[in-house]
């Protein structure tokens, strides 16, 4: 029960950031240790976000939702995700 328990809290925790649920994705900037930080939109939502694509970062990072789409814990990378 705790490992499910701790999934669940850490895929709550971490941003949506598959690529196929963004659009107009431009590269704006390398963090520090050398990911690409990218200003997109959610292709359902207002608004436009900075942070990373899920495919392009350590894997341990990444959590599959229930929904198969991918959420970055942004805890464990050196980019922060935020709306801008």
């Amino acid at each position: 029960g705790n490992i499910i328990g701790a999934v669940g809290s850490v895929a709550a925790a971490a941003a949506l950031s598959d690529r196929r649920l963004k659009k107009n994705i431009k590269l704006v900037g390398k963090s520090p240790s050398g990911l690409n930080i990218y200003n997109f939109e959610y292709k359902n939502k207002q608004g436009i976000y900075q942070g990373v694509m899920s495919d392009e970062i350590p894997q341990n990072a990444v959590v599959v939702g229930g929904d198969g789409y991918d959420r970055v814990n942004y805890n464990m990378l050196d980019v922060e995700f935020k709306q801008i």
